[in-house]
């Protein structure tokens, strides 16, 4: 098909095309399908693609969802590119406005979570640090705000952002989202619809705004956004594609402007926990009391020594909490470990 030589060259897909020109700074490209989707190559692994004017948009909606913002976080790039492939290949046909994001392409080459920065903490306007100056992932993360902002301009209806990530450790819960604060913001029961569609199972509320990705698209452009954790960091090709089934045809569902299906069990709702407490590295003797091996959602009993250092320490007090996310080889500042409790 032209569309794919158009946009992607030589290589026979979304992805290859990503990896092969990771760190080239390629020009816009423009091309449209028979049925008239135009579709817009902003540069390496982002894509604006749009409906024909005159097509129903039954949803109302916009949607932007991004992958890889971690390298070596392979599962949701694969199913991003699966989707593209079948859009390509005229197997739906788009209903809503799309911007699809391949986050970080450099670091998807070698495998890693990041190279010099890790990039979900560099939004928000925080690549402008000048501890992030002249370091490619800064750029990136500046680049994908500015795509980001004109495509919530381009189209003005409802915007939700997915971003999709594996973890890092096991988990006791192998799907869950985070929803990034907004003052006095509610999740939509819509929103939680689709979440159990794509078979995830808890959602965690944070405490403050950040500067990850989500957090960007929620208090810079309104959008309803989540950072969606799908299961297990693995390299390419090492994936159970079957167990990503779920947010494939949720999302499959949304961009074809389908309505939601009814929940059914096993997922027909979802456990809710609120952010407790954000453990940072203060870099004051910093010392983390969760051993490297424990799974998110680990539970803490009350008088959990959580963390210490030369001035203060954290511990579980009242009644149980449980832990995401813990990784203490994060730089001075960063988040070691979110803990969490139930709604």
């Amino acid at each position: 098909m032209a569309a794919y030589s158009d946009l992607f060259e030589s290589s026979s897909n979304w992805l290859s095309h990503t990896l092969t020109h990771a760190t080239a700074d390629l020009p816009e490209i423009k091309t449209t399908l028979p049925d008239g989707t135009r579709i817009n190559r902003k540069n390496v692994g982002v894509l604006h693609i749009s409906p024909p004017a005159d097509r129903d948009n039954p949803n109302q909606e916009t949607l932007l969802v991004s992958a890889g913002i971690h390298g070596n976080e392979t599962a949701p790039i694969e199913v991003l590119n699966a989707l593209v492939s079948e859009l390509l290949n005229g197997e739906w046909l788009l209903a809503c406005p799309l911007l699809l994001i391949l986050g970080n392409p450099p670091a998807m080459v070698a495998g890693e979570r990041f190279l010099d920065a890790n990039l979900n903490r560099l939004f928000n306007g925080a690549h402008g640090k000048h501890e992030y100056a002249d370091l490619p992932e800064a750029a990136r993360a500046q680049f994908l705000e500015e795509a980001c902002r004109q495509f919530a301009m381009a189209h003005p209806q409802a915007l939700s952002h997915y971003d999709l990530h594996t973890a890092i450790r096991p988990s006791k819960r192998e799907k869950f989202a985070l929803y990034p604060f907004v003052e006095g913001r509610q999740v939509p029961e819509v929103q939680c619809d689709f979440l159990l569609e794509a078979e995830v199972e808890a959602l965690l509320l944070q405490h403050k705004a950040g500067t990850t990705f989500s957090s960007f698209s929620s208090s810079a452009l309104g959008a309803e956004s989540f950072t969606v954790e799908l299961g297990k960091v693995r390299p390419f090709g090492a994936n159970d594609l079957e167990r990503f089934e779920g947010i494939k045809n949720a999302l499959r569902r949304r961009f074809c402007g389908e309505p939601c299906p009814t929940r059914q069990p096993p997922f027909d709702h979802l456990t809710v926990f609120e952010v407790v407490h954000e453990i940072l590295n203060t870099g004051k003797n910093f010392r983390f009391h969760i051993p490297d091996d424990v799974a998110n959602f680990t539970e803490c009993p009350p008088g959990t020594l959580v963390w210490e250092d030369d001035d203060t320490c954290y511990r579980v007090e009242l009644s149980p909490q449980a832990i995401v996310f813990p990784n203490r080889d994060v730089p001075v500042g960063q988040r070691v470990g979110l803990m969490i409790k139930p709604r």
